[in-house]
């Protein structure tokens, strides 16, 4: 690997003096697969990790003795040795070099992600607009692209900004895909207007008063946008019928 590379790792660091395990990649990766992928970073002292990795090839596991002093003082960027580790210890680190992507091919795999994205976003705009006409939908959008639909009328307290409600819903694709559901669950509790749930969720939220049932159509703007979100793609409309069961006023506003 050179400078600025993808590098996929699994990787183990110990003490050396007691052998005990400080950080394994088992632990901390994101997708749980004990894989670490990150860019090779410049060497961040002589004998670090990085002039380790550069040593190798793809495939290669190898173990390396450095200093912990510089690990945690310079690479981790710490002001201070963790409490577990004295002054001039040393780590053992054991890695296995299982990928990796030359910049080039990064830069190409961005530019691929960033036209499929765009596409995405283009496609929303035709499956929402043929969602509408397909549904006979007349309700207007709000300024934010909300279409707020309701099912039944509530009698009970108005949702205010800060107010505590219990809801439960039932989230689609516009492909009639069901994502996510409370249906068999207990409602789900949470803030209104403080960022706990996606945008749109707030901006519906407060044209309902507890009993209220409606559903509600998201354009991506209003949910989780150019993000993916488990089994929520990018720039994905989401349909949900919301039901508010119960609604408490702050006691600040009282």
């Amino acid at each position: 690997p050179q400078i600025g590379d993808g590098i996929a790792i699994q990787y183990i660091i110990k003490k050396q003096s007691s052998d005990s395990t400080i950080v394994s990649s088992k632990d901390v990766s994101r997708d749980g697969s004990g894989v670490a992928r990150f860019l090779l970073q410049s060497p961040t002292f002589n004998g670090s990790i990085e002039d380790g990795i550069l040593m190798m090839h793809k495939g290669d596991s190898a173990s390396f003795i450095i200093s912990a002093d510089s690990f945690f003082l310079k690479t981790n960027r710490m002001n201070e040795l963790p409490p577990y580790i004295r002054p001039g210890e040393y780590l053992n680190v054991f890695i296995k070099l299982v990928d990796i992507k030359t910049k080039k091919e990064l830069e190409e795999n961005q530019r691929k992600q960033e036209e499929e994205l765009a596409r995405l976003k283009e496609e929303e705009l035709k499956n929402l607009d043929a969602y509408i006409a397909k549904n006979k939908i007349t309700v207007k959008p709000t300024n934010s692209g909300l279409y707020y639909i309701e099912l039944k009328k509530g009698k009970g307290e108005k949702i205010t900004p800060n107010s505590i409600v219990k809801v439960h819903y039932r989230g689609e694709l516009i492909d009639g895909t069901v994502f996510d559901s409370s249906e068999g669950k207990e409602p789900i509790e949470f803030t209104v207007g403080v960022g706990e749930v996606i945008p749109g969720w707030d901006e519906a939220l407060q044209m309902m008063q507890k009993g209220t049932k409606a559903k509600i159509i998201l354009p991506s703007s209003i949910a989780y946008g150019r993000q993916a979100a488990g089994p929520i793609p990018p720039y994905s409309t989401l349909i949900f019928t919301l039901e508010v069961i119960d609604v408490k006023t702050p006691i600040a506003d009282k």
